[in-house]
């Protein structure tokens, strides 16, 4: 297969939400590969419209008188990012209390920051007091929800923004999209959230050959870059710490998420059965609790998963039964993207020894009862 070629895609306008435009823009692209690829042809132009007439004329005076994206200045390009209202609150958050204070930790060092470090001088021996963390963890353990209800606890909207959103097809525009999202972040007083950032945060590539390989070692440096100068709040979203850069590892403070103990379990259900729920008298969220290896996510899916197989069924009620039996389903379904091979982190080795050390007690206890 030859390499991606350098295909520019235009007219996709402003108004679409740039999430969707990047993942619009990375399929179409991969279509046009493989077309090229398949059928030998060296050079196309592909023109997508949902009208059936147009006055060709107009449209040229159109895409000339519209900027190219990648003619944009960062500042130009900030614009494109709004920060929002924080969608959850610190008290919605239900994490293990190791979890909370290191959470309430970086709250207290993001409030005194302007007093510690530039009032009493302390950033002449620490540029990096702590601002930058980095959520680490499996998917579903609340790391985003974190992340919002931090920025609520500070009283601070949320940029929210994704690798999807920064990196392009284009060589050279994934660090011009890291400089803006950072720019407008800093413009807005608001507190920058980079979800699904291992890519971002992971080693730079040695020996590079390709230019897509260029473009990622491009980002990562310009990243470390914003990180050097952003006088703000950022926090990224990671499932993996081992293959980071020590370059990040220094700038970037790191809280592991981990899956919810049965204390956890249970409050989270207890939150999603709701109060307007018709539920059995035969719920108990202490046999809910007792159902491992599921997240937060897990149990608001199986919640919903529930109470639609429920009000398919005309039943007046949700039972424990049906409740289990969609939480089993879920956890069978789950898809599990951990290679076998990869080390254990820290926390996660630590985990796994509370669980077999519980496991034994509660064996030698069962054989002398």
């Amino acid at each position: 297969m030859n390499p991606p070629r350098d295909i520019r895609i235009q007219g996709i306008p402003d108004s679409v939400p740039e999430a969707i435009a990047a993942v619009c823009r990375s399929r179409f692209s991969l279509a046009v590969n493989k077309l090229l690829d398949e059928t030998g042809i060296e050079d196309i132009k592909v023109t997508v419209s949902t009208a059936l007439e147009k006055d060709s004329s107009q449209n040229g005076q159109n895409s000339i008188q519209k900027k190219s994206d990648r003619d944009l200045s960062p500042e130009e390009r900030a614009k494109r990012y709004k920060a929002q209202k924080p969608l959850f609150t610190f008290e919605q958050l239900v994490i293990p209390e190791k979890v909370r204070e290191d959470l309430l930790l970086a709250v207290d060092l993001i409030r005194l920051e302007s007093k510690v470090f530039d009032e009493w001088g302390l950033r002449k021996i620490e540029p990096f007091p702590r601002t930058a963390l980095n959520f680490h963890g499996k998917p579903g353990t609340g790391k985003t929800l974190a992340a919002h209800a931090i920025a609520s606890k500070i009283n601070r909207p949320i940029l929210v923004a994704s690798y999807a959103q920064i990196e392009s097809m284009y060589h050279g525009e994934g660090p011009k999209n890291v400089e803006a999202i950072f720019l407008a972040a800093e413009q807005q007083n608001a507190l920058l959230f980079i979800d699904e950032a291992d890519s971002l945060l992971s080693k730079r590539l040695t020996n590079v050959t390709q230019g897509s390989e260029q473009a990622i070692n491009s980002m990562r440096s310009q990243l470390l870059i914003c990180l050097e100068r952003f006088r703000g709040v950022v926090m990224f979203s990671t499932n993996l710490v081992e293959n980071y850069d020590k370059a990040f590892e220094t700038r970037v403070r790191n809280i592991y998420f981990p899956m919810p103990d049965e204390t956890c379990r249970r409050e989270i259900w207890n939150r999603h059965l709701v109060k307007e729920l018709p539920t059995a008298p035969d719920i108990s969220l202490e046999k809910l609790a007792q159902v491992e290896d599921v997240c937060g996510r897990d149990i608001k899916n199986a919640v919903i998963d529930a109470a639609m197989r429920a009000a398919r069924q005309r039943k007046e009620e949700l039972t424990l039964s049906e409740l289990l039996e969609s939480i089993n389903s879920i956890k069978k379904a789950r898809i599990n993207v951990t290679p076998a091979s990869r080390p254990l982190t820290p926390e996660e080795k630590e985990e796994t020894e509370k669980k077999i050390k519980e496991a034994l007690a509660k064996k030698k206890q069962e054989g002398t009862s």
